[in-house]
């Protein structure tokens, strides 16, 4: 077999690290392949590399890759050391491999991996040699070892039906602790990948490794009190030299340690602290906390402020709400899924992208879905950075799992390690037992013929979650699912509103009128959502010419919703009439999503203090498919991103219908009160003719929405729809809306020109609209990676509009670059 190049470890008289990341050999068992594959890394990529499997996201790809994740994988590398090197202590870590692998290392056994969740580190001292080394992963076929766990386990537990969209035959993956959706999902490809990701590293100490270290803070006035608890794992009986510094203050200490886990804890009291603060509340400064032992330098950056998860009585059953720095904060943002299918892609900066466009719409948190996966360090640390509180869910979904010993013992050291490796961050707001598997018992004919077993089954495996955050982060809430009404309270909570978390599906799943949000008063709406076909800039990067048409194979081929191309067709009909071409349709699809999601928070964060919290699913996409999200594959905004900006606006005014009449309600998520005036125009559709019919003043305060005024339904003529904008207390422009009481098909709309020019600098361009006649959701596009500062917008006669622009991933921007791409489009030109 062809060697790579090899590798060599630095000396050091207490701590050195040879990173093993780089190039190793791939082969298998059952095929007749030899090819470079580069750890961290998975086969998909190497396989693409070599032309050995065409692109899985274009077209119907997907089936001729589906023999790749049924196929054991061999990958092996040698690294040189030299004497010195391998004198010490030794620990072989590696932070993420997926999935059922035996280690070799020098051809010798030296760990079997089972666990994608688990940090692995194996003790290698003395089983390196001067010279050359070999490590080689052997891995077995995931999909195989699970069923025949599935088929030894003395009841039957039933994998999610997730993974027979689109005919795919089952996986048994509750049974493998790997990333659920890599098997599929009703958004996502199945590809099952096998790699290894993350850190792969030799280390080399003189006595103990760093395993963990933790941050708690009590706050008090003017000052905070940080106990830090540090783990080291000792090879041996004797003493370590352990420092903390923070904030110019040093803790130096000479520790002694036992053969084993050992645990230190120290505390640092920083007076007069600058406080971290959700995104759009206020500054987001981070303390480097940077901690020592013999040699061994980690560092974490802390954000001191004060959380609490508030489950409490009130008026209506109990409320639910994050608390920072004592004040509630409404939760404005989504749910959160792996970055990509294929793990190779998911990188820093693409990461970076996605979660800077959450922050750009004034989202303030992320919930990380329990059929995903725990995200990398670099992950939190952008949460920190840009103040965007995480949702936690553990890693399990939609599915019952075992309970036996060899499995919660297996999940108990991934859990212990995760909370232990996550709790420092600042944005962890909250630890969720699981995504929809309380609900998932009613939905399997085994799980709703044996209740009883099911749930008890269920509850040893969270019971253990819970008890492990109460030992590892007893400051932080447990919240035993999602959604749920409580503690041990295995009821149905999918349709009570008045506690816990809520998971709406009606409008989407049911085929409910948008109106039906309106129906529910949820406590915390963490999952709710409505598809639209991916833009069609993606669509043509999996298609051909040909296949441009919504029940088209490759188009149904990339829906994984039962349904659902049928469903997004037919909901448009309702609302619009029916678009010209499949450009215009898939443009109205994402009209219609942003509409959908609007209508529901609009209406939700109306009620506020009784609703605190609204995630919509989702924000992103694994791979280029119709679904849910409000970012394209890729990164690129969707007309429902641009929406969210105005609907998560810190203060914004709303229309609420009731019976006869139209409330307008202001809602103030800042951290005062705020006096704003508000003028209503009656617009009609076809000539653009406008009237005043309301000018209310008012004072909005944090602490809940206030009714500015009503106007009357009747008061409307046949062809005029509202639009309305709001000022402070200096005249100054905060916002704008439109309401429309009928569908929009029924409006007669006019034929509107809408022009664009350029105002501003070659490299800070200004693009300016205006139109002769209202033009809905005229929406600007341009080749250039970024977005513009609005879209999908409302323009009136005479009413100019600007628009910045915000370049992406790096993105070098002009006016000519801009100009010479851009497209504009709205509501009237898709019939």
């Amino acid at each position: 077999m062809t060697q790579p190049a090899t590798e060599t470890l630095s000396a050091s008289n207490s701590y050195g690290e040879l990173n093993l990341a780089g190039p190793f050999r791939l082969t298998s068992p059952s095929r007749a392949l030899d090819l470079p594959i580069t750890l961290p890394g998975d086969v998909h990529t190497a396989l693409l590399d070599a032309d050995e499997i065409p692109d899985p996201y274009f077209g119907e790809n997907e089936k001729d890759a589906l023999w790749v994740h049924h196929t054991p994988w061999t990958m092996e590398r040698s690294f040189t050391a030299s004497a010195e090197d391998i004198a010490g202590y030794l620990t072989l870590t590696l932070e993420n491999i997926d999935t059922i692998a035996t280690v070799f290392l020098n051809d010798a056994p030296i760990a079997e991996t089972q666990n994608q969740f688990i940090r692995y580190d194996i003790d290698v001292t003395g089983k390196l040699r001067e010279g050359t080394n070999t490590l080689r992963f052997e891995f077995a076929v995931a999909k195989d070892v699970a069923k025949a766990r599935a088929d030894a386990h003395p009841f039957p537990i039933p994998f999610t039906y997730n993974y027979l969209s689109n005919g795919l035959d089952g996986v048994h993956l509750n049974f493998v602790r790997k990333t659920a959706c890599h098997a599929g999902w009703d958004w996502g490809i199945r590809l099952m990948p096998t790699g290894v990701y993350g850190r792969m590293a030799l280390r080399r100490h003189r006595l103990a490794r760093q395993e963990s270290v933790q941050v708690d803070q009590k706050h008090e006035a003017d000052k905070v009190e940080l106990t830090i608890t540090t783990r080291l794992f000792a090879f041996a009986d004797g003493e370590v030299a352990l420092r903390h510094e923070i904030d110019g203050q040093t803790i130096a200490e000479t520790v002694a340690v036992r053969a084993g886990e050992n645990s230190f804890t120290h505390t640092i009291t920083i007076a007069e602290p600058d406080l971290w603060w959700p995104n759009g509340q206020g500054a987001q400064t981070l303390y480097p906390l940077v901690t020592t032992m013999d040699g061994e330098v980690t560092t974490r950056r802390i954000g001191l402020r004060k959380l609490e998860w508030i489950v409490e009585p009130d008026d209506i059953d109990h409320n639910f709400k994050c608390r920072i720095n004592g004040r509630d904060i409404f939760a404005f943002g989504a749910n959160w899924i792996p970055a990509d299918a294929i793990p190779s892609r998911i990188t820093e900066e693409v990461v970076r992208d996605l979660l800077e466009s959450a922050a750009a719409v004034n989202m303030n948190m992320i919930r990380v879905w329990g059929g995903g996966q725990y995200e990398p360090d670099y992950f939190y640390e952008l949460c920190d950075e840009l103040g965007l509180l995480v949702w936690q869910d553990f890693m399990f979904s939609c599915m019952s799992y075992p309970s036996n010993r060899e499995f919660l013992d297996d999940v108990a050291t991934e859990i212990t390690q995760q909370v232990r490796r996550l709790s420092h961050h600042a944005s962890l707001a909250l630890w969720c037992g699981d995504n929809e598997v309380i609900g998932s018992l009613g939905w399997y004919p085994e799980t709703k013929a044996q209740p009883e077993r099911y749930v008890a089954n269920y509850d040893r495996l969270n019971s253990m979650l819970h008890l492990i955050v109460e030992t590892e982060d007893p400051a932080r809430r447990f919240w035993p699912s999602s959604p749920s009404l409580g503690y041990l309270d295995f009821a149905d909570g999918w349709h009570l509103d008045t506690r816990g978390d809520s998971h709406y599906w009606d409008v989407w799943h049911s085929a409910k009128d948008f109106s039906a949000y309106r129906d529910i008063n949820p406590r915390f709406a963490s999952e709710f959502g409505f598809q639209s076909f991916t833009s069609m800039n993606v669509i043509e990067s999996f298609t051909g010419p040909g296949d441009r048409n919504p029940s088209a194979p490759v188009m149904e081929a990339h829906q994984r919703n039962v349904g659902g191309n049928t469903r997004i067709v037919e909901t448009m009909t309702r609302y619009f009439r029916f678009p010209r071409n499949f450009e215009q349709m898939v443009f109205l699809s994402q009209v219609q999503q942003g509409l959908a999601i609007k209508t529901a928070i609009e209406y939700w964060r109306s009620t506020r203090p009784r609703c605190m919290g609204t995630l919509y699913w989702q924000i992103n996409d694994t791979y280029p498919v119709a679904s849910w999200s409000s970012l394209d594959y890729g990164g690129q905004w969707k007309l429902l991103h641009y929406m969210a900006k105005r609907f998560f606006a810190p203060i914004n005014v709303v229309v609420v219908p009731e019976d006869d009449s139209l409330l307008f309600r202001a809602i103030n998520d800042t951290a005062a009160a705020a006096s704003i005036t508000l003028e209503v125009l009656a617009v009609d559709a076809l000539t653009g003719a406008t009237r005043v019919v309301a000018s209310p003043s008012g004072e909005t305060s944090p602490d809940g929405a206030v009714e500015l005024t009503r106007l009357k339904i009747a008061d409307l003529q046949a062809n005029e729809f509202l639009y309305f904008s709001w000022t402070d207390a200096e005249g100054r422009g905060l916002g704008a809306n439109d309401y429309f009481p009928k569908a929009y098909k029924a409006y007669d709309l006019a034929e509107a020109e809408v022009t664009a020019t350029w105002s501003g600098t070659e490299e800070a361009p200004v693009l300016v609209l205006s139109a002769d006649k209202p033009a809905l959701f005229v929406t600007a596009t341009v080749d250039v990676p970024g977005y513009f500062s609005d879209n999908a917008i409302t323009l009136l006669p005479g009413r100019e509009v600007e628009l910045s622009f915000t370049p992406r991933l790096g993105a070098v921007v002009s006016r000519t670059a801009l100009a010479d791409s851009l497209k504009i489009g709205h509501l009237r030109q898709t019939y």
